[in-house]
């Protein structure tokens, strides 16, 4: 079993790819909610359904979020009312937050409802969220402290940040399925997807036990670089490294993970940087990280398992 953390396009992308290459009993993806808020009296996981939509193949390829075919009738309704519409809500993808609430209503948890909203679409893979109590990302910025899609949305990460918290993490607690992959003797690896190392991984791993968990599970962890040739391949990850001091490069995300990861995928323009990752005791694999169809996912999930799989722990990860 391979258990996948993931948040944002990137992670879906990969998430999409390992779900290509695995049966539903081979992988179990674990997606970032530190994203989801309340929106129009909804609640909105929006990393959880990113996931959900790209594995059930009804994904908007050209947004990376929402469902294809949408309309917007909802929201230009509401526009004409004077309703708040700087979040984004498709007609379909109404749908599946109003049957979310529905259920958090009922005193489902949100694994509950993640897990019937995926059988509802068709998804086989597992699909659960790190925690089922809420974590919110916020950053703090030159214009104060921002909720995640305050920033993220509304404000277009414009704002300069100086500091990421994850509010409510010290109450989390792993969700039942999460935990369960991380003590199941049958996980051979972990992979962290090429997801903003701020703002879709490090709430993951900052849910109590978590990154201990993984570091103590002897179990190879491989992380996939979302920087290529110093950008991000989509959103603000290298602004936000930049705004924290950091340079933007694959060398700096394998620092992120020192302590958790054996190995790194790099992408082949960065190959140069192999070297300096493997001083820092980590593996590096050059690979053609870009994903722009269905069948470079797939590629990328078979080099990442491949990779995995060529890599015996005999120790907790390297920190230095």
């Amino acid at each position: 079993m391979i258990l996948a953390l993931a948040g944002g396009v990137g992670g879906a992308k990969l998430a999409n790819g390992l779900a290509q290459v695995l049966s539903p009993d081979e992988l179990v993806v674990v997606v970032n909610t530190g994203d989801d808020f309340t929106h129009l009296g909804l609640r909105i996981s929006p990393d959880l359904d990113t996931v959900m939509y790209s594995l059930a193949g009804r994904n908007n390829i050209e947004t990376g979020w929402g469902l294809a075919g949408e309309t917007w009738c909802v929201m230009t309704a509401l526009e004409r009312i004077g309703a708040q519409t700087w979040f984004r809500l498709g007609d379909q993808d109404l749908a599946t937050h109003i049957e979310r609430t529905r259920r958090l209503a009922q005193g489902e948890t949100l694994s509950e409802a993640t897990a019937a909203l995926c059988r509802a679409y068709g998804v086989r893979h597992s699909v659960v969220p790190m925690s089922d109590q809420p974590v919110q990302t916020m950053l703090h910025t030159d214009e104060g402290t921002l909720a995640f899609q305050h920033y993220f949305v509304r404000r277009r990460c414009e704002p300069r940040v100086l500091r990421v918290e994850f509010a409510g993490h010290r109450e989390a607690v792993p969700a039942h399925r999460f935990a369960a992959a991380l003590a199941d003797d049958r996980l051979r690896a972990i992979v962290i997807c090429p997801s903003n190392p701020y703002l879709s991984i490090q709430p993951i791993l900052a849910v109590p036990g978590v990154r201990q968990a993984i570091a103590a599970r002897r179990t190879p962890v491989i992380a996939v670089s979302p920087i290529v040739a110093g950008a991000a391949v989509k959103g603000p990850a290298a602004k936000i490294m930049r705004e924290l001091g950091c340079e933007p490069s694959a060398a700096e995300i394998a620092r992120l993970y020192r302590g958790i990861a054996h190995g790194m995928v790099i992408d082949e323009s960065d190959s140069k940087l192999s070297a300096a990752i493997e001083a820092m005791g980590l593996r590096a694999r050059v690979a053609a990280t870009v994903m722009r169809t269905a069948a470079d996912q797939a590629r990328l999930a078979r080099e990442v398992v491949a990779f995995a799989g060529s890599i015996a722990v005999q120790s907790e990860p390297v920190n230095r």
